[in-house]
């Protein structure tokens, strides 16, 4: 089929305006932007100039805006309390929806979203990009042929001085270093070891910066797995940027730093015995093979990986990690164990985007 899928995105913001619409260039293949939805007309007007689209509407006009006909799926890009209404209304009205990470506020919000997509027939991804990405899915590559041995440890840290006043830093929008950075320590531990937690435990730091008034500083968790693995990883809106994990093996270990990033290069370093090799990956363009795969999902009808249950498994988790925090006891997360996880298969390399215009945002990093 030659056909095209049509997107709105949904959100102005930041990682909208740096990385999700210049995506778009590079999926030209078989999707095609064609609709935003805003609050803030100077952004719509602009974004609208620089990626020549036609069709607007504000978020409270959603529902006409979904039973326009004008786009076939939504990309949401919006805070994390508004994850959920949105793509439960998107579906209602058929429309496929690739939602940002975390997938929502809670457990509960993520099966209104997983049921809405099943009621109405719809597709629903939660845009996990690095399960696209060349170095993340070789890291997960080497440690299925072994070559590490058998992967016993995982550690990393996620960093960075948060701007003052962003909105990651607000309560009722979903803030917090684990929501927003702590994810994707979740999710990398989850996809390297391959299997999901059965016990976890956290503590959190809050500190006197008036930066975390309503939000924790950083969160320190430990992640039991099954086969006697453990995961330990540290999150924080309070220090220096560090993006980096590192898997340890009985025979070596592969550590990548920066790890995360979607904006620079990536860089892995396997260890086997003495022998020490590092490996650069390009600055690649993250968000257009997801565009792809998921557009190329809706044409033929099947269900994407990176699916509701996958976000879902990392909110059952997130919540987890607080009520460890709030009663300091170990829980157990009840995330649901798949045989779909990310390798090589999803990866698709496009070249990396050059800095684009952007209006009215700033990356939440100081």
């Amino acid at each position: 089929m030659n056909r095209k899928i049509r997107y709105a995105v949904a959100g102005l913001g930041h990682i909208a305006q740096a990385a999700v619409l210049p995506a778009f260039k590079h999926a030209g293949e078989n999707s095609e932007l064609v609709a935003l939805i805003s609050d803030d007309r100077e952004k719509v007007e602009a974004m609208s100039r620089e990626y020549n689209v036609k069709n607007s509407w504000s978020y409270d006009q959603l529902d006409e805006a979904c039973k326009s006909g004008v786009f076939d799926a939504l990309y949401i890009a919006l805070p994390n309390d508004m994850h959920r209404d949105f793509t439960v209304a998107a579906c209602n009205n058929g429309i496929h929806v690739l939602c940002e990470k975390p997938m929502a506020m809670n457990v509960a919000e993520c099966l209104d979203m997983i049921d809405a997509a099943d009621d109405n027939k719809v597709k629903l991804m939660i845009a996990y990009r690095l399960h696209f990405e060349e170095t993340n899915m070789k890291a997960v590559q080497f440690i299925k042929e072994g070559k590490i041995g058998e992967p016993r440890l995982f550690n990393s840290s996620f960093t960075l001085q948060v701007r003052e006043g962003n909105i990651r830093t607000q309560k009722e929008h979903g803030g917090g270093p684990l929501y927003d950075i702590g994810v994707y320590c979740i999710n990398a531990a989850r996809y390297l070891f391959q299997s999901e937690p059965i016990e976890v435990m956290s503590l959190m730091a809050q500190g006197n910066d008036p930066r975390f008034e309503e939000v924790e500083e950083s969160v320190g968790a430990v992640l039991k797995f099954p086969g006697e693995r453990l995961a330990t990883f540290v999150c924080g809106f309070g220090s220096k940027d560090i993006s980096r994990y590192q898997v340890i093996g009985t025979k070596g270990s592969i550590t990548l730093e920066p790890a995360y990033d979607y904006a620079v290069e990536l860089r892995y370093m396997l260890a086997i015995g003495d022998d020490e090799k590092e490996h650069k990956t390009p600055k690649r363009d993250q968000f257009a093979p997801e565009l792809i795969y998921f557009s190329q999902c809706i044409i033929d009808d099947r269900e994407p990986e990176p699916s509701g249950q996958e976000g879902l498994n990392d909110l059952c988790i997130i919540e987890a990690l607080r009520l460890s925090a709030e009663t300091r006891k170990s829980v157990k997360p009840g995330a649901e164990e798949s045989n779909k996880k990310p390798d090589l298969r999803l990866v698709q390399q496009k070249p990396g985007v050059p800095k684009p215009h952007t209006l009215k945002v700033e990356p939440s990093s100081m």
